[in-house]
């Protein structure tokens, strides 16, 4: 068993007050005795527009957040999986949301740039929020990678709704399936457990989402509920979430970790006690 952190903090549009909240969640997995620490989706800043997104966008080689956690990373000999933004390749009018593993030595070893973005547009009654305004999507599953608690399959927060990645990742390899994220409250009450669940029971791999939690702006509230589930589906461990959006408060809310036994061996019993032999001829395409 490895103990694994994983955090759950609320970002705002400055970089270095979100660089604060991590390095509290640092020393928490550090005192913890953990052997990595998980971050959400956008962990650098959450803007109140499109425009300030971009705006604020940096390469990791210059980003004061990035470089502050790599720093972190090697004090600690501490791997930190954390939710970023980056210009894209060539640079446009839009960046990428990614995910990004940097190890003990401080460096960035692995990458995954978010498939499926969230465009919801219900005007004229309704809201207006569409990812793609601002964001680029990626065009990639990326395989897993070894680490001392497994082997790790990346997604990002909107994927969790397509059980393909997670299937795919499966089938590579992965043992544990990440969903950092920055869940809305009202989708975060109908399904963000139960498609966690959905995707632990039918992948049999540990599920780990570190999430976003609390008012960012006057415009932005994010769901909150961190959670690591099992790969039978049980919840082994969770935070708070936000009940009521009129109510919460803007950066009301105190960084925090939960710590989870990533157990490799229950992992194992679990895919012998129940065998998925997918008939991969009849659709080859997961």
């Amino acid at each position: 068993m490895v103990l694994a952190a994983i955090g759950q903090i609320c970002s705002n549009a400055s970089m270095s007050h979100n660089l604060a909240q991590c390095q509290k969640l640092v020393q928490k997995a550090v005192a913890a005795g953990a052997k990595a620490l998980f971050l959400p989706e956008a962990s650098d800043y959450i803007a109140s527009s499109a425009a300030e997104s971009v705006e604020l966008c940096q390469d990791v080689s210059h980003s004061p957040f990035v470089r502050g956690l790599q720093q972190a990373a090697r004090a600690h000999s501490l791997p930190i999986n954390v939710g970023i933004h980056e210009p894209t390749v060539p640079p446009s009018k839009r960046i990428r949301n990614t995910l990004i593993w940097i190890d003990k030595e401080g460096d960035i070893v692995h990458r995954y740039q978010k498939l499926h973005l969230f465009d919801l547009d219900l005007r004229p009654n309704g809201p207006r929020l569409k990812e793609s305004d601002s964001t680029e999507p990626g065009h990639e599953i990326v395989s897993p990678f070894s680490t001392s608690l497994g082997k790790i399959g990346s997604l990002i927060c909107f994927d969790l709704r397509f059980p393909e990645p997670a299937l795919r990742l499966r089938r590579q390899g992965a043992d544990i399936l990440l969903y950092p994220s920055a869940f809305t409250v009202p989708t975060g009450k109908l399904h963000w457990e139960i498609l966690l669940r959905c995707r632990a029971i039918e992948t049999q791999c540990w599920v780990i989402a570190s999430a976003q939690c609390g008012r960012h702006n006057g415009k932005r509230v994010s769901y909150g509920d961190t959670i690591v589930i099992s790969p039978n589906g049980q919840i082994v461990g969770r935070l708070d979430h936000v009940d009521d959006t009129e109510k919460e408060e803007e950066q009301a809310r105190e960084p925090d970790i939960l710590t989870v036994d990533i157990d490799l061996d229950s992992l194992r019993d679990v895919r012998r006690s129940i065998p998925l032999l997918r008939r991969t001829d009849v659709y080859p395409e997961i």
